[in-house]
């Protein structure tokens, strides 16, 4: 992802309402799942315009969200004022870059589409998890291709759930759970998102 594919959509993408729905759902399972505290830090993954993030950051420390989106993070860091914890924006390709955090937990909303190794991202997860640090990631079931118009930057048209979880497991995470999270409802179907969470 050598451009920024969504660019063209940074200024409308709080206004559709099933996204705004549907990270709600996310966030609300995200928050019933795991334990979360005022003194995490955690990395949301694929941070977009931080409607995740927004969501979960009173009930935490600090986030750190990555994202290859300038536009995307343009409009985050117009949030910060009013976000509920310590926020730090970093526009980076997270599959070709590394950081040197370590975190709490790793979140992430309808991003693991995008990733072209998930296999790989697992194990960068792993790495970069403090012992016991969690992770809650959201994402599409598998499905025929036909929720994104345009397939500029789409590995995967979602996951069979057996599949991401073994992904998981391989990087070394346990108690891997996978869990219905929200359902998308677009004109032109329904596609059901899941959660997957983990301990490291």
């Amino acid at each position: 992802m050598s451009r920024d594919f969504f660019e063209h959509k940074a200024d409308t993408y709080d206004r559709d309402d099933y996204r705004v729905t549907n990270v709600e759902n996310i966030a609300n399972t995200i928050i019933a799942s795991i334990s979360l505290n005022r003194k995490m830090h955690l990395m949301d993954f694929g941070s977009g315009t931080g409607l995740l993030l927004e969501r979960i950051a009173p009930l935490v420390q600090k986030i750190t969200a990555i994202d290859i989106s300038q536009a995307m993070n343009h409009k985050l860091d117009k949030k910060r004022a009013r976000l509920g914890c310590e926020i730090d924006i970093l526009e980076v390709d997270l599959e070709s870059t590394d950081i040197t955090d370590e975190f709490d937990g790793i979140i992430s909303s309808m991003t693991m589409h995008h990733v072209k190794d998930i296999r790989a991202m697992f194990v960068k997860f792993y790495s970069m998890l403090k012992e016991g640090g969690i992770i809650a990631i959201s994402d599409l079931d598998k499905e025929d291709g036909s929720f994104h118009t345009q397939e500029a930057g789409v590995y995967h048209f979602g996951f069979e759930r057996d599949a991401i979880a073994n992904a998981a497991n391989q990087a070394g995470f346990r108690e891997v759970e996978i869990i219905d999270a929200s359902v998308v409802h677009k004109s032109n179907g329904e596609f059901p998102v899941f959660l997957l969470t983990a301990k490291r």
